[in-house]
């Protein structure tokens, strides 16, 4: 077993009400990954809590506190979109520190890959504020991580959810230890992600954007995914692999659909997985970000946790 999934019970308690991202999503996953036999494929190590020095490697000590304080008066709205209920702030802490504790234990060689089955998602989440359902950005807390505590060079994070990776992009855009490259819907929200967009100053060109247009056919996105990892990706020779896993993509997603199949995010876990392989020595941890297509979802989660566990071998 060389690929983990790390999943707490806890993310559940996440409660959103009526709204898309919601605790069913993690519950068809599992119930998918269950039903397949992939999750006896895979090693279970326990979550952790984030510490708040942690969490501010990316967010203001005033943000977090901000989060807690909504959680420990019953919730409340970081915007129209981003909810926080009683547990929000235990769950958002933990689904950051799920993503340190994989990081941790691929470079201890524990594992050869890990999967983050984790809610609420992250990508969104600037510095000061929470957005598009996301309350602490977990990629790139786990990026911040690798390099400030974990001693690692340069990390590459590839998101290819359907919205654009804001948030991780706002982070690292001066950045220049960190490749951040997304591949998105375009034009959609939040509009944000232009190929113009290359970052500034010791940033500049490790931010790759690709918009994606609606009209676009999984071959031609499955063409400008693999022009990423076999050129700039490839070119920053990453010395650890982080995805941004958001599976909105999928034909039938009610809030992004493009075009793909659960069979394209194997093959787009294949690239990547291929490219890690080569350049450093295998150590990649995906983030659950978006999917909400309550078959769409399963599916296509588990043809890219099945890509981890095969190339894992």
């Amino acid at each position: 077993m060389n690929t983990g999934i790390f999943y707490d019970p806890l993310f559940l308690k996440h409660e959103t009400g009526l709204h898309p991202e919601n605790p069913d999503r993690l519950a068809w996953i599992v119930a998918e990954f269950q039903r397949t036999g992939l999750w006896d494929r895979c090693l279970h190590p326990a979550c952790r809590d984030a510490t708040i020095e942690e969490l501010c490697l990316v967010h203001d000590p005033a943000y977090v506190r901000r989060v807690r304080e909504m959680a420990e008066s019953g919730g409340g709205a970081l915007d129209p979109e981003t909810i926080v209920s009683a547990a929000s702030y235990a769950a958002a802490v933990r689904a950051a520190g799920a993503s340190l504790a994989a990081v941790e234990a691929v470079l201890r060689g524990e594992m050869r890959n890990a999967f983050c089955a984790v809610r609420p998602p992250g990508h969104h989440a600037m510095p000061g504020a929470g957005m598009g359902f996301c309350i602490f950005n977990n990629v790139a807390i786990a990026a911040k991580y690798l390099r400030a505590r974990l001693g690692v060079g340069r990390v590459a994070i590839f998101d290819w959810d359907a919205h654009h990776g804001n948030g991780t992009q706002q982070v690292f855009y001066r950045d220049g230890s960190v490749f951040f490259a997304s591949l998105h819907l375009w034009p959609h929200w939040p509009g944000t992600g232009a190929r113009e967009e290359t970052g500034e100053g010791p940033g500049l060109g490790c931010i790759v954007n690709r918009p994606i247009p609606h009209s676009a056919t999984p071959e031609e996105y499955l063409d400008v995914a693999r022009k990423v990892v076999d050129g700039p990706m490839w070119d920053f020779r990453p010395d650890f692999v982080l995805i941004s896993a958001g599976f909105d993509a999928h034909r039938d997603d009610p809030v992004a659909p493009m075009a793909l199949e659960p069979a394209h995010f194997r093959q787009l876990t294949d690239m990547v997985t291929d490219c890690a392989e080569q350049l450093c020595g295998g150590r990649v941890v995906s983030l659950l970000e978006g999917g909400y297509h309550h078959i769409g979802l399963p599916q296509c989660a588990a043809a890219h946790l099945e890509g981890l566990i095969e190339n894992a071998k």
